[in-house]
């Protein structure tokens, strides 16, 4: 009964803040969840435990890149949970894990020290939270320092996820975790501090995997309770503020230095730790420690008075409050979540999507089929990117109806997604800059498999196309094409358009595996798409064969979506067929010629972008080459027929020297037309 009355007062005294942050409805809603009888723990977490025997050892280091450091005071079986975590969970950085008993009542520290591999910090007296992190902090060997609780469970990648955000975004000075309940409830997707010092934890009581709350984002301030921060700025700002001594308002106090400091705070949500809040400091806001979430909040507002004025207003909607002030939104529609192994059309989206995650826009993406995998959410998340899909989010007219009058700008991919959203955007986005990004130019491509086919009802289709796709450039703000034949052809036929080159996009990975240790020939490209189809039987019908006659041990890689029916067809010695493969790495690496036979199709080709940025050589068809900036003999072998290409093929897998003069250029084709840097160029000029 104590319990439940310590609950009630809780959440009482939350009451006034949280009508005034979420109104009285969300204010009842949480109450609601709070009380609701739930099991103690999901059914589907591993949760270690507290009756458990110790761990045998724990991971440790003699030069940790990180030093985990974890404050106890009591609460034994919890501290050995936490552990047993981290050693199952371990982690690719090296670590070192430094536990400080708070002069604890219970034998916490005679067993910790039995423990191989803990760094076991004894204080003479109780210093409280603040003071025993600071001790730590005073110890650690690592690069970066990584606050845990000791009632937290880890899971797999908690700790390099963290990490990752200090290599991947610039600027970043604090990365926390998207904690969770043991009863699998969201607890915490970073934290907002409104104009007034309130603070609120985004996402409480919701679904943890909610998309919302699966996007990398800067946040005010991310809890102590995993938090990692880099040990020169640590040091730089002082640490925790000893003036909140001994807890309350000393991770928002973090955040604010850092960030006054020039340095970024950002809410990692593929670093999951489970959180049983409240077992170090109770719930109760009136009594114990936790009667300091009061006091301190009075000392952060005088602190921080002046950077508060730049805070949130306190009753603007949390949705809107959780978002970087400053930040412009834009929303990009295509036909399909992006999956970088099943086309080139969504690598060169992902990578533009990561451009303007680099130029601080805030994006949110929605595939017009609202479906997208957990993976897909998670990689697009990684990038920084708001997922919309089933059945978390409204459909686009909803959710424009409730933010369209907030975007900057709509990027709608490809012409039928166009087509039909445009009426839409311009309704209830009347601000927004609206940019048609044609992938390739539809009607070409149609227009180009008539004439190969002869193939009447599709030339009639192709001019069907061309008149939608130039209504829509008319009636858009601006388009983007990938290939600078198409920019000539637009500038041509509509030069009153705005029109903006944005290629592919790509990494250069550079060659790594040498003439002599390659062997085979590699083709990419998946049945989806028709000019694919064609070049793949035309390939291994006619080219192979020719090929084969002269060196039978050259062996033909086949990897992208292929039917079973097709794959029947297709299936004869010295053809290996792949499908779809996550990672093409070991082809780019292991093949020795990469070949793109197309007769027919439109816009860049990324199966030969992807090989050249690997500094695998090329064999091409003129119309797959096209609107490279390729030459036939210095960066590619260019072939029309299949007698033609088989020569080309055999030519270049046998001479070493031009093998490597090939490689070489295709390195420097990718970094002068097709890299982050062109393409950052043409946003910026496009989003200005």
């Amino acid at each position: 009964m104590r319990w439940q009355w310590q609950r009630l007062r809780y959440l009482l005294k939350r009451v006034t803040s949280s009508v005034t942050q979420r109104g009285f409805k969300g204010t009842l809603s949480r109450i609601a969840q709070e009380l609701h009888s739930r099991p103690a723990t999901d059914p589907i977490w591993k949760l270690e435990p507290l009756n458990a025997v110790l761990p045998c050892s724990m991971p440790r280091s003699d030069a940790p890149r990180v030093s985990v450091i974890i404050p106890i005071h009591g609460k034994l079986p919890y501290t050995l949970a936490c552990l047993r975590s981290i050693a199952r969970h371990n982690a690719a950085a090296a670590l070192e894990v430094i536990v400080v008993d708070d002069a604890s009542p219970d034998d916490s520290a005679d067993v910790l020290s039995r423990i191989d591999g803990v760094r076991l910090l004894r204080n003479a007296t109780n210093l409280g939270y603040i003071g025993s992190c600071n001790a730590g902090a005073g110890i650690a060997r690592g690069e970066f320092l990584l606050f845990l609780n000791n009632d937290t469970q880890v899971t797999q990648g908690w700790l390099d996820e963290l990490l990752a955000c200090f290599v991947e975004e610039e600027g970043c000075g604090i990365a926390g975790s998207r904690l969770a309940y043991p009863d699998g409830r969201l607890q915490e997707a970073g934290g907002i501090v409104y104009a007034n010092g309130e603070a609120w934890t985004y996402g409480r009581f919701e679904k943890r995997d909610d998309p919302r709350f699966l996007y990398r984002r800067d946040v005010d301030y991310v809890s102590g309770a995993s938090l990692m921060i880099t040990a020169e700025l640590f040091q730089a700002i002082g640490g925790f503020d000893s003036r909140y001594a001994p807890a309350y308002c000393e991770d928002m106090d973090l955040a604010f230095a850092a960030r006054a400091a020039g340095r970024r705070v950002i809410y990692q949500p593929t670093s999951l730790v489970v959180h049983c809040e409240g077992i170090s400091s109770g719930l109760d806001p009136f009594a114990g420690v936790k009667r300091y979430q009061s006091i301190n909040h009075t000392k952060f507002v005088e602190k921080w008075r002046d950077a508060l004025t730049r805070q949130p207003r306190p009753k603007l909607p949390v949705e809107q409050a959780i978002q970087r002030q400053g930040m412009r939104h834009i929303l990009i529609v295509d036909a399909l979540t992006p999956e970088p192994s099943r086309d080139s059309g969504s690598l060169r989206l992902i990578n533009i999507m990561r451009l303007l995650h680099e130029l601080n826009w805030r994006i949110t993406f929605m595939a017009n089929n609202r479906r997208a995998t957990g993976a897909e959410i998670a990689l697009l998340g990684r990038i920084g990117v708001h997922v919309l899909c089933k059945p978390s989010s409204l459909p686009l007219p909803s959710w424009l109806s409730r933010h369209g009058a907030g975007l900057d700008a709509v990027m709608l991919c490809r012409h039928y997604v166009a087509e039909h959203y445009l009426p839409l955007v311009r309704r209830r986005a009347p601000r927004a800059k609206v940019i048609f990004d044609t992938v390739d130019l539809h009607f070409l491509r149609e227009q180009r498999a008539a004439e190969h086919t002869g193939n009447e009802s599709l030339a009639r289709q192709a001019k069907r196309s061309r008149r939608h796709e130039l209504a829509l450039m008319r009636a858009c703000d601006a388009s983007l094409v990938v290939s600078p034949v198409e920019y000539q052809l637009l500038r041509d036929e509509l030069p009153e358009v705005d029109v903006e080159l944005l290629s592919n996009v790509h990494e250069v990975y550079g060659r790594r595996g040498d003439f002599g240790d390659r062997h085979g020939l590699v083709f990419v490209g998946g049945f989806g798409h028709p000019p694919n189809v064609d070049a793949v039987h035309w390939l291994v019908e006619e080219i192979v064969p020719r090929i084969q006659r002269e060196r039978s041990d050259i062996v033909l890689h086949l990897i992208g979506d292929i039917p079973p029916t097709a794959r029947e067809s297709l299936a004869r010695p010295g053809v290996q067929i792949h499908g779809r493969v996550e990672d093409l790495t070991p082809w780019m690496e292991g093949c020795r010629v990469a070949l793109a036979p197309l007769r027919y199709g439109a816009g860049v080709k990324g199966k030969i972008n992807m090989a050249m940025s690997h500094g695998l050589p090329v064999v091409a068809t003129p119309v797959a080459a096209e609107g490279m900036h390729l030459v036939d003999g210095e960066n590619v072998l260019l072939a029309e027929d299949a007698q033609t290409f088989a020569a080309a093929v055999l030519r270049l897998y046998a001479d070493e020297r031009l093998w490597l003069g090939l490689s070489d250029a295709s390195l420097e084709n990718i970094r002068q037309y097709f890299s982050f840097e062109t393409a950052r160029g043409t946003l910026k000029r496009l989003l200005a």
